[in-house]
């Protein structure tokens, strides 16, 4: 599975270590429980066996600021195969935490990102506006000095961990006029004064999501993330980071619909004999794998380059997302297909698997705006 010289022995030895965790603390856990509690419970099971240490620089205490990507993805990979909503547990720690580690002061750093690695604190990553998705630059929220703070008056929507977090990563205008050279990153706690969680968005999956309000919320100076002005391109690094891992969450809900289609196919019979006999199905399962094994491929050099060479792969990360989640999609359609008319009774592995991969092709840069960046990259190369 993860055969590949872009992984290192202990890439492979994480994987063995997430599935014992899967295995043994989440498959049958917190049945029966809200959706707050279980994800609760899952970040306590993620911090107690130590995964949570991926989301954050190993060694942020002396200034470092680069994660293990490769490991990352790994561990989103393993997550998802079982778990959407552990995956997004462990995604959120470091999507939401990373601009800190990037652009946070040392006195930021060292009161916060312990308590993500340990699970104390949960994080979230708060851009989305009711009328700035793709087109970040058109963010309405704005922040303006205010004395020994910044005053924050505006909205943010479909924000994961919404109403859950206890700190939120986010991004505002300090000047209106310039577009994205106007954003600025603030780290805002939930206990803010003028902070409230406004209202729970549900989705077609289990997924803490919902819309936030600063309405006057005073924010310390210190909270400030880099200079002003310096928001949208923080945010860029840290999409670019966190993109091929999205790929990596899409690859494992597309394994399990593999081994999902290959099980049910041995044992269904049809015609007097089993599902697995027929060239067609055999057909599709070739398939599936090819593309589930090609979207890896693309995850992995995209990782493997931030890890190993450094810098910005906006090119490869957006390859590796657009690529993976699109073939997921098609990987679990035809896990669907293949189990006919038991893959869309609601419960089922699969049922619960197309419902669960829709989004990912979604956020974090829709599957067009991934084109359009593939795109800008090869004409500015081509120059």
């Amino acid at each position: 599975m993860f055969n590949t010289p872009l992984l290192d022995d202990y890439h492979r030895d994480l994987a063995a270590e997430v599935d014992a965790v899967v295995r043994d603390e989440i498959c049958g856990a917190f049945h029966g429980e809200s959706e707050e509690a279980h994800s609760r419970n899952l970040l306590k099971v993620l911090a107690e066996s130590g995964l949570l240490k991926w989301t954050v620089p190993a060694n942020f205490e002396d200034g470092a600021n680069v994660l293990d990507v490769r490991s990352l993805c790994v561990v989103r990979d393993r997550l998802s195969y079982e778990s959407s909503l552990a995956d997004l547990m462990f995604a959120m720690q470091g999507l939401g935490s990373f601009p800190i580690s990037l652009a946070g002061t040392d006195a930021i750093k060292k009161r916060i990102l312990p308590r993500v690695k340990n699970g104390e604190s949960i994080a979230a990553f708060a851009i989305t506006e009711p009328d700035a998705g793709s087109d970040v630059s058109a963010i309405q929220t704005t922040a303006r000095p205010d004395g020994s703070h910044y005053v924050l008056d505006g909205v943010k929507t479909f924000i994961s961990n919404a109403g859950l977090a206890d700190f939120y990563t986010v991004f505002a205008k300090t000047d209106l006029d310039k577009g994205s050279k106007g954003i600025s990153a603030f780290v805002v706690e939930s206990d803010a004064p003028g902070f409230r969680f406004e209202e729970k968005i549900e989705l077609m999956a289990p997924h803490p999501m919902g819309r936030i309000r600063f309405d006057g919320c005073r924010v310390p100076r210190e909270n400030r993330l880099g200079e002003e002005g310096e928001g949208f391109k923080l945010a860029m690094t840290t999409l670019d980071t966190f993109r091929p891992t999205v790929g990596a969450a899409a690859a494992g809900l597309a394994h399990r619909a593999l081994d999902e289609a290959t099980s049910y196919a041995k044992r269904r019979k049809q015609f007097g004999k089993p599902l697995a006999d027929f060239q067609a199905t055999q057909l599709k399962l070739a398939d599936m794998a090819t593309s589930l094994d090609a979207a890896r491929l693309l995850i992995f050099r995209a990782a493997w380059k931030k890890d190993i060479e450094g810098g910005r792969v906006t090119l490869e990360s957006a390859m590796a997302k657009l690529f993976a989640t699109e073939a997921a999609q098609r990987i679990i359609d035809a896990s669907v297909q293949i189990h006919g008319g038991v893959g869309v009774v609601r419960g089922s592995v699969v049922e619960h698997l197309y419902r669960e991969i829709r989004a990912l092709r979604i956020y974090e840069g829709t599957s067009e705006i991934q084109k359009l960046v593939i795109a800008s990259q090869l004409l500015r190369e081509s120059k």
